[in-house]
């Protein structure tokens, strides 16, 4: 069970605040997708498998990720253990792999993302859609931050989306769910 910290300095109180929302967003996926069968981490790889625009490496997943390269390397052992996903060589580039979702993963990743849609929209419908603008800007602005932190003088990719045409695709599937 997690606690409220009545802390009275406001960088201390946030700081332990992002991290508590950290923890209880994932407590929340976690308790949601086990329900097909999946977890967070497998879930999120498997997203940005399908997301990337080109075929996916373990590395292009780990960027796409924020993860480094290792950890994805050992979900994609479990991944491909569990029959959720290939390696198969890049027939560009011999010593290259790329990542492919088998038929399993395909239909967990389509099981999963409604509830994870809709707990999304659980967790956030306590805010506004101005107070939602709000946390965005702040949110970005710490990351930002942070990235700097990491890697000083870098820019963070941007990846553009259509977020009306995801969405009305993704909403017209889980109807017929």
């Amino acid at each position: 069970m997690s606690v409220k910290f009545l802390l009275n300095q406001p960088i201390h109180k946030a700081w332990i605040l992002c991290h508590q929302c950290q923890n209880m967003v994932t407590k929340c996926e976690e308790f949601v997708l086990a329900k097909v069968g999946l977890t967070p981490q497998q879930y999120s790889v498997l997203m940005a498998i399908k997301f990337l625009n080109k075929p996916a490496t373990p590395t292009d997943v780990a960027h796409w990720l924020d993860r480094n390269t290792n950890s994805i390397t050992l979900i994609v052992d479990r991944m491909e253990r569990d029959g959720l996903i290939e390696r198969a060589r890049d027939l560009r580039d011999r010593r290259s792999l790329r990542l492919v979702m088998t038929k399993k993963g395909e239909d967990l990743l389509e099981r999963g993302s409604v509830p994870a849609w809709e707990l999304a929209q659980q967790v956030m419908s306590c805010l506004s859609e101005e107070e939602l603008q709000t946390l965005n800007k702040l949110v970005e602005k710490v990351r930002e931050r942070a990235f700097q932190f990491l890697c000083p003088g870098q820019n963070l990719e941007e990846v553009p989306t259509n977020d009306k045409e995801n969405i009305n695709r993704f909403m017209a599937k889980t109807r017929k769910l």
